[in-house]
């Protein structure tokens, strides 16, 4: 069985779950990370020598990095699917956002998911808060307007985009003490992938 090493409570992690839960492929998850150790371990290293989380082991197979796992679990085993399509052109359209993610999202995202969540309330700096939200909030709205006249990222076709993306969202949505642009496009998308199961298992609970 396919076995995830990582904590639940890490948009990385919760990205290759929802892939999981996506393509009904069973797996046993490890907590792995933070509280639970684990990951700067030599066992563990071993297989991951950045020591960080998600691995995963398909048999003799690791694999880390959480977009190269999603990939790699789409092209295994739902290849006929429409999570990682196979043309060229729309593969490389949801290639674009999850490179996009790691390269220019996630790098916006942090400061301010680190500074509201895991700051104590009395040694936040807002003003700096504020100014990160609002560096996010412009990357957002790009998102908003690809959106336009589209029910996913890429069409009518729920993709690895979307999962990527709308883990992402969950952190810029549901994050309050911050102004943030009107995103009419990105709120209806969201909402929808609020009604699919595996968001409500493993975005939904709370920010941590």
């Amino acid at each position: 069985m396919l076995k995830i090493w990582g904590r639940t409570n890490s948009v990385n992690v919760q990205k290759v779950l929802w892939c999981c839960d996506e393509l009904a492929l069973p797996y046993e998850r490890i907590d792995a990370g933070m509280q639970f150790g684990r990951n700067k371990e030599p066992a563990y290293l071993s297989m991951n020598p950045n020591g960080q989380i998600p691995t995963i082991e398909d048999g003799d197979f690791v694999l880390w990095e959480s977009n190269s796992i999603m990939r790699y679990l789409a092209m295994q085993y739902g290849a006929s699917g429409s999570l990682y399509p196979q043309a060229p052109k729309a593969r490389a359209s949801v290639d674009r956002w999850l490179d996009w993610s790691l390269s220019t999202l996630q790098p916006a995202d942090k400061p301010v998911f680190w500074g509201m969540v895991r700051t104590p309330v009395e040694q936040r700096d807002m003003a700096a808060l504020q100014a990160a939200a609002d560096a996010a909030g412009k990357l957002w709205l790009i998102v908003d307007a690809h959106l336009e006249g589209r029910s996913f990222l890429e069409g009518e076709a729920f993709s690895l985009a979307d999962i990527v993306l709308g883990a992402f969202c969950r952190r810029f949505i549901g994050m309050d003490g911050l102004r943030k642009p009107a995103t009419p496009q990105l709120q209806r998308w969201y909402e929808s992938l609020q009604e699919r199961p595996a968001f409500q298992r493993h975005i939904a609970p709370a920010l941590s």
